[in-house]
């Protein structure tokens, strides 16, 4: 892959939480001459005009659907859910032009995005997989991210420059997408029992008497705080992260 040439113009597709903080971040950043997103809602009657005028407000440019978005961009971004990360890739590659470069942030599998790398490398594209360490919203785009494949090296590059956390981990795509997952595991596996446990001992009364417990047992967690943290992220984010977990 040659190296990004200034000026560079960003795709996002999917222009939700996670896209619409890379897309708004980016868009002063050193040689960006533009972004573009697309995302099903825009077409959405209930969410069209929200979401249109979110991006409209932002100098974010809302494509009409992916062939636009495509035709209009170097470097893509696709910030989508698990489920849509394989047909996603699979609509770039009808569209795309030769040699741009397609960052999946997705938290899908290594074997989904084994198979996304495929028919974007086919299409004439360079596709590098991104493994999104934590919650987004703390960190907007310096979020830490491992990436993958072979052009993640020279794609860091690019991105650190923009003032983001990108780590190149392998040439081979599903590694850095493998330590995503197994980190998740822990992560999500935390929440569940926390939200299970909490739900439990409010049912029977007695959360004022199992939370001292935890908190003796180990000092360095403030589990009432931490527990409020769990419940509010899987309320916004639970179905996303059920179809990460598949």
């Amino acid at each position: 892959m040659q190296a990004l040439q200034a000026p560079i113009t960003l795709g996002l597709i999917g222009y939700g939480e996670v896209g619409k903080t890379f897309a708004t971040g980016l868009k002063n950043a050193a040689g960006v001459q533009a972004v573009s997103a697309w995302d099903l809602k825009f077409a959405q009657p209930q969410a069209r005009e929200g979401e249109l005028a979110h991006a409209a407000g932002h100098g974010i440019a809302a494509q009409p659907g992916m062939a636009q978005l495509c035709q209009a961009s170097r470097l893509i971004i696709s910030a989508v859910t698990a489920s849509n990360t394989l047909a996603g890739a699979e609509e770039a590659a009808r569209h795309l032009q030769p040699g741009t470069v397609l960052l999946d942030l997705n938290s899908a599998s290594p074997g989904t995005k084994q198979r996304a790398a495929e028919v974007i490398e086919a299409a004439g594209g360079h596709y590098v997989e991104a493994g999104v360490m934590t919650s987004v919203p703390p960190y907007g785009i310096r979020v830490p991210m491992l990436l993958g494949g072979a052009h993640a090296a020279p794609l860091a590059e690019v991105l650190r420059g923009w003032g983001m956390d990108a780590t190149p981990v392998s040439e081979r795509i599903g590694v850095a997408s493998a330590i995503k997952m197994c980190r998740s595991v822990m992560i999500k596996g935390l929440e569940a029992l926390v939200i299970e446990s909490y739900s439990t001992a409010r049912a029977y009364g007695v959360e004022d008497h199992v939370l001292p417990t935890l908190q003796e047992t180990f000092p360095s967690i403030d589990w009432s705080a931490q527990g409020a943290y769990f419940f509010s992220r899987v309320v916004q984010h639970g179905r996303r992260r059920a179809e990460e977990m598949r």
